[in-house]
Formats: structure tokens, C-alpha cells, sequence
């Protein structure tokens, strides 16, 4: 039996500034995961990562992560994930500094 495929964001780093970012469907890079494009198609899960990796101009590291819906839009399923919707772990930078 295949095994279900499980609903995926798209995320990587800012290139200029560092920040966690994720895709949108309407192709900007947001800080909120909320805003991302959760994906439940896995053909067009890889073909969105491909148009991401292509865009290094603006990113780093572009890879799919498991995420589910929620309320507000996606949220993510492994606490790695949920600690890159925090920001730096270094308070002075970033959306800590601002809390």
C-alpha cells in the first residue's frame, strides 16, 4: 500500500538577513508561516521546491518541511520547525528583539 503523503510547506533562509522564510502561492518569501503554501500534492510539492532552489538570489537552503492546517494557515509538525517560526535564538536580532 503506498504510504499517505503528509502536506508540506516550503521554507529556507533569507539570504541578506538570515530569517526563517516560506514560500507563498502567490511566490513571495514570507516570514510567517502562516502565509505559506501548504502543498498536499507531492508532484507539485517537488516542482515548487525546484522553482525555489532556483531562486538564489533571494534564498538559502530551500527544502519542503511537514506541516498541517491550521487555524491561521500552516503550522508545522516537528518542533525544529517550530522553533524556526521564532526567529534567532540570539535575543538581540530579529522577532525576539521585537518581543
Amino acid at each position: 500500500m503506498p504510504k499517505v503523503y503528509t502536506p508540506k510547506v516550503i521554507t529556507a533562509n533569507a539570504l541578506l538577513e538570515g530569517d526563517a522564510v516560506w514560500l507563498t502561492e502567490d511566490d513571495r518569501w514570507s516570514r510567517d508561516m502562516a502565509e505559506a503554501e501548504l502543498i498536499t500534492d507531492e508532484a507539485h510539492a517537488d516542482l515548487r521546491l525546484i522553482e525555489a532552489l532556483a531562486r538564489q538570489d533571494e534564498i538559502a537552503g530551500a527544502y519542503l518541511v511537514d506541516a498541517k492546517d491550521g487555524s491561521a494557515g500552516p503550522v508545522p509538525t516537528h518542533f525544529r520547525e517550530e522553533f524556526r517560526t521564532r526567529g534567532p535564538s540570539n535575543y538581540d536580532h530579529g522577532k525576539q528583539a521585537e518581543a
